[in-house]
């Protein structure tokens, strides 16, 4: 049976629901608290609703919590670095990065570390998690086009890195503007 588009609306919405509950129920008690049940139970659907939308079950709507926390870390990056002068643009970046990772911790760790339907690093990457990764490839310096994309993907590891110490409170706070000038002089021209 072709679906109509109101259906397509629906179930893109719901999917939407889907997300924002997965994100919420994280943010607030942990990933083990996000289950198929309990989403289900958030958004007013059964089970095999949820399943039939995210066939892939947790691992996909973690996916899609990725994709979603790809975006809007992008737009956040970029509206700094479009704030930032050229010779700040790296540092706006950086801090703004960071910045993300403390106001959404249960999203920066599935975009770091959980299992998900998502391909990284493949021409099956969402554009999503390209427009990302392009904007710390254009904030980094280098000789050419390769040595550029290692140093963002070494840039985008320590990023990822420090944003997850920090979230369990085993960096000291106190060194915060430390940790990001000594990003700024690893990663910028040089």
């Amino acid at each position: 049976m072709a679906s109509t588009p109101r259906m397509q609306e629906l179930r893109s919405e719901r999917s939407r629901r889907v997300v924002e509950a997965a994100r919420s129920i994280a943010e607030e008690e942990g990933w083990p608290a996000v289950t198929i049940r309990r989403l289900a139970e958030a958004i007013g659907y059964s089970q095999p609703v949820l399943y039939s939308d995210f066939p892939g079950g947790r691992d996909e709507i973690v996916g899609a919590v990725i994709i979603d926390g790809s975006r809007r870390l992008t737009a956040a990056i970029a509206a700094a670095a479009e704030r930032a002068p050229a010779d700040g643009r790296l540092r706006s970046l950086v801090e703004a990065y960071l910045e993300f990772a403390r106001r959404n911790p249960a999203v920066s760790e599935a975009m770091s570390s959980m299992s998900s339907t998502v391909a990284f690093a493949s021409d099956d990457t969402p554009a999503e998690l390209r427009a990302a990764f392009a904007l710390l490839h254009g904030a980094v310096s280098g000789r050419d086009d390769r040595a550029r994309s290692v140093r963002a993907e070494v840039l985008w590891g320590t990023l990822h890195g420090l944003s997850r110490l920090e979230a369990s409170q085993r960096l000291d706070p106190a060194l915060d503007v430390d940790r990001v000038d000594a990003v700024v002089a690893l990663f910028g021209p040089g």
